[in-house]
């Protein structure tokens, strides 16, 4: 896992953008797996920036986003499609024929939804780059605590953390859907580059548990210790827990100096 410290939030958006930017600008047919929730939104707007100044076409890009409420109708100001719509692709080039979210629609078998979706990433050749955020709890996507280790795309129950932490966005008299899809956790390791983005300081325990605790499910993020292509961008406030921070950064200066000598290398 290799942890990345910066100042703020606005500095952990920018070098993911980049890591987006390369991959699409590398591959001719990049895949992505995008993220909702407010962490990856300035990440968006760095994205948006650089498409249009003319840096960045997404004409080629497919996408796999990682949730989605249970039975919103797409055109809902609340769901995550909207939410793309919104921040990313209103904005940019990208045919959002090949932009797919892990819907299940009212009388769909969320079973056979999930499969369905799986077999749209393997059709795909498999997401090269999943950009994540961590929920207070440790969630990824909605992977919520107990969330086998193992898990495909299905149907979670929101935890009431997560409920609590969702309900500012949503008005006192609208209805806040309890029920969500969202890939699995084997689903997101499967990736071949995981972008992990968190700022504020009320992710720094999560954070803590995801790098430096044990290997649970208690904790989903933790999932991530297993892969060999895990990145993690924290800001400051998100990093305030973690011990032996001055390694962090001397181990991404050697990284720096690598890279400078040979050039990135990046196995999409």
């Amino acid at each position: 896992m290799q942890v990345i410290i910066f100042d703020d939030a606005q500095q952990v958006a920018a070098n993911a953008a980049e890591w987006v930017a390369e991959l699409i600008n590398k591959k001719p047919n990049p895949v992505l797996g995008l993220a909702t929730g407010s962490t990856p939104i300035s990440l968006y707007q760095q994205l948006v920036n650089k498409h249009q100044t003319d840096q960045l076409s997404f004409k080629n890009v497919i996408s796999f986003n990682l949730d989605e409420y249970l039975g919103i109708d797409a055109n809902n100001a609340q769901s995550y499609r909207h939410f793309m719509n919104v921040h990313l692709f209103d904005h940019v080039d990208i045919d959002k024929n090949k932009t797919y979210l892990p819907i299940c629609a009212q009388g769909e078998n969320p079973r056979e939804q999930g499969l369905a979706y799986e077999e749209k990433i393997k059709q795909a050749n498999g997401v090269d780059l999943q950009i994540l955020g961590i929920g207070a709890n440790g969630h990824i996507g909605f992977n919520e605590p107990t969330s086998s280790l193992a898990s495909r795309t299905r149907i979670k129950t929101l935890t009431q953390q997560t409920l609590t932490d969702n309900s500012r966005l949503f008005d006192d008299n609208e209805f806040q859907p309890t029920l969500a899809m969202t890939m699995g956790i084997a689903t997101i390791l499967d990736a071949r580059y995981v972008l992990l983005m968190a700022t504020g300081e009320n992710k720094a325990q999560a954070v803590k548990n995801m790098v430096a605790g044990p290997l649970s499910a208690m904790c989903p993020a933790s999932a991530l210790q297993m892969h060999e292509n895990a990145i993690v961008l924290l800001d400051k406030a998100a990093a305030s827990q973690l011990d032996d921070q001055e390694y962090y950064q001397w181990a991404n200066d050697q990284n720096i100096k690598i890279n400078q000598e040979f050039g990135l290398y990046h196995n999409y």
